[in-house]
């Protein structure tokens, strides 16, 4: 064959398209072979992870009702908290006002204790005022006219007594007794 006959390059196409073919089926038969084992892989690789995505799935599942969960009590939290505030902002109102009111009552307690004291103590003034008064002006002349007047009827019986009973005589023990 000759280099410049047209079948011999047709021949050397062919040749090199039958190499090409070749070499195309040797690469999809390694493509094919890697791609089985590739496969292969995945399906072992899946059939290991497959509980794994069960348990996430239910880990996940788990977490929700929790996340729900701590929502609902978020809400119950806060609303809680909310009227402790409330609470706590009403109970410092009412302190407040006991503190007025307690404070008010002390000032009045204190002017009727100051008021009681000092009637009290005009009172005792005015009782010791009077008992003087009345020593003075009642019981001492009253017992001055006591002793006048017992004066008087000592001496009224003395004039009027009658007349001593003669020693001659012996009396009995109680007609002795003078008293």
């Amino acid at each position: 064959m000759n280099v410049n006959d047209p079948q011999f390059w047709m021949m050397i196409a062919s040749i090199v398209i039958a190499i090409c073919f070749i070499v195309m089926a040797a690469t999809l038969a390694v493509v094919a072979i890697t791609v089985r084992r590739v496969t292969n892989t995945v399906k072992r690789v899946e059939e290991r992870v497959n509980p794994l995505i069960t348990q996430v799935n239910a880990i996940s599942e788990q977490a929700r009702e929790m996340s729900v969960q701590f929502t609902d009590a978020a809400a119950n939290l806060s609303l809680a908290t909310k009227y402790l505030a409330e609470s706590t902002e009403l109970i410092k109102e009412e302190v407040a006002e006991l503190r007025q009111l307690v404070s008010e009552t002390a000032i009045v307690a204190r002017e009727k204790v100051q008021m009681v004291s000092a009637t009290i103590d005009k009172t005792h003034d005015q009782v010791t005022d009077t008992t003087e008064f009345i020593q003075r002006k009642i019981v001492e002349p009253a017992r001055e006219i006591a002793a006048i007047m017992a004066g008087v009827r000592k001496g009224l019986e003395v004039l009027f007594a009658p007349a001593p009973k003669p020693l001659d005589r012996v009396y009995i023990e109680e007609e002795m007794f003078i008293g």
